[in-house]
């Protein structure tokens, strides 16, 4: 599947530890664009049909071993027609040694040559999972992203709301901060969403009347983390008096983000409320309804009203 980003050659020759055999040009000006591998195994073979000459190309042992077989006629028929298609790269594994036809033809066709120790399996796996992060689908939202407790709680409000204050305290109480300000999500998977921050600004918090501080610098490297699944969104907002804001936590709310639905909460903001604590108990009340415990459906089958409930409510429970 094409994507509409790109990663370049350096960063995955630096991220699966590559061994070079042939580059035709400075590696960050290859660019990969599709997040799906190949194995040749048909192609070799002469059939293709359905070959989808964007993906990387992988060459395992059974490819290599079925190439042997062949005579050098035979053996120049099939590599002219492989690399002719011009794959974005070919990937040699289990640290097999590529012939010199095979070189001669990377050559001839201006195709990267790339070899690792690594099993075939292992490499595909570690290539799939870079290339569906780095080529992901994503978006970039103005809001704060902390894990508490485990879990990826992406703060929301609008400017002043007291956000990064929050996530200075949740700082302070031993929880790890991702981004603030601007956190790009990027959806991994059809059930994954993960958060990090832009590299330029990434570990800087701002607070107004202080400015802006480092926040791996002030708590340390472990007040700090890279990237966060994200496993609930906390929109943050002024009390408002008019407003009647949810008592119970019986019907579950969710936020969709690129196609994937994260249970989300209102937490009205007015002096006197501890956000830090809130969240945090926010944070440990979500990772219980995804194990399956409801605290208010507890509470309302002690009190022999849960039928009644269920009787009035279409709501379903997205954690079951």
């Amino acid at each position: 599947m094409k994507s509409d980003y790109s990663v370049s050659l350096a960063k995955i020759i630096k991220e699966l530890s590559l061994e070079t055999l042939y580059i035709p040009n400075e590696p960050d000006e290859i660019l990969v664009k599709n997040v799906e591998v190949n194995r040749p195994g048909l192609q070799l073979a002469g059939y293709y049909e359905f070959f989808d000459s964007e993906r990387v190309q992988i060459i395992g042992k059974s490819e290599d071993s079925y190439l042997k077989t062949l005579t050098d006629d035979e053996l120049d028929a099939c590599l002219d027609a492989f690399f002719s298609r011009i794959p974005p790269m070919v990937i040699i594994s289990r640290g097999m040694q590529a012939s010199q036809k095979m070189y001669n033809y990377a050559k001839k066709y201006s195709v990267p040559l790339l070899r690792t120790g690594d099993s075939t399996s292992n490499l595909l796996s570690s290539l799939i999972a870079f290339l569906n992060v780095q080529l992901a689908p994503r978006i970039t939202r103005h809001g704060v992203l902390v894990e508490v407790y485990g879990e990826g709680v992406l703060l929301l409000g609008e400017s002043g709301v007291g956000k990064s204050e929050t996530a200075i305290e949740l700082v302070k109480r031993g929880h790890r901060l991702i981004a603030d300000d601007a956190v790009e999500l990027r959806r991994v998977s059809s059930k994954s969403l993960v958060g990090s921050s832009p590299e330029n600004i990434r570990h800087f918090i701002e607070l107004r009347g202080i400015g802006i501080i480092n926040a791996s610098r002030i708590f340390g490297a472990g007040a700090v983390k890279l990237t966060e699944k994200i496993d609930m969104i906390i929109n943050l907002e002024q009390w408002d008096a008019q407003k009647v804001y949810d008592r119970m936590g019986l019907e579950n709310e969710n936020t969709d983000i690129l196609g994937i639905s994260i249970p989300s909460l209102t937490i009205p903001v007015k002096p006197g409320r501890n956000l830090a604590v809130i969240i945090e108990v926010a944070a440990m009340n979500n990772r219980q309804k995804k194990m399956g415990y409801n605290a208010a459906h507890d509470l309302l089958k002690k009190l022999g009203m849960a039928e009644d409930f269920e009787d009035s409510s279409e709501s379903v429970d997205v954690y079951k």
